[in-house]
């Protein structure tokens, strides 16, 4: 499933809700998401605070392995451990972010992500491990 209506893409996450990110495509081992930035999203001078960055490497390197079909059980993860690189900063308007899964096992997959300023400056990079959660049936996800 790959479209261009967010509203298609449920984030299922207060946090990043709360933030205003919105997933603009999605599909096995893929996700784009998008941020727009706010005046609180800054740091004291005035470019984009770090913390914002990482929030969009977590959430990129993690929902890359989250994709699951319309009608099957939401897939869910925690994140065991994750590198930032900061290459840039700015004062854009905009972060995109794009994460791709690189392997998957039964329970764990690694991923990695990119955050682009308005499109134009590549601002950090990303690896993550990130471990799923049991499904309601108590199984791991496997493959």
């Amino acid at each position: 499933m790959n479209t261009d209506d967010a509203g298609a893409f449920p984030l299922d996450n207060p946090a990043l809700e709360s933030m205003g990110v919105r997933i603009t495509a999605w599909r096995t081992d893929h996700v784009e998401l998008e941020l727009l930035l706010l005046p609180t999203m800054r740091n004291r001078s005035g470019v984009v605070h770090g913390g914002t960055i990482c929030a969009l490497l977590d959430a990129a390197t993690g929902y890359a392995g989250l994709f699951s079909p319309p009608g099957e059980e939401p897939l869910h993860a925690v994140t065991l451990s994750l590198t930032s690189n900061f290459l840039s900063n700015g004062t854009g308007t905009r972060l995109s972010a794009t994460g791709t899964v690189e392997k998957k096992g039964r329970s764990i997959y690694f991923s990695r992500a990119e955050v682009w300023l308005d499109g134009e400056t590549l601002v950090a990079t990303g690896v993550a491990t990130m471990k799923y959660l049991a499904q309601s049936n108590g199984k791991p996800r496997g493959n």
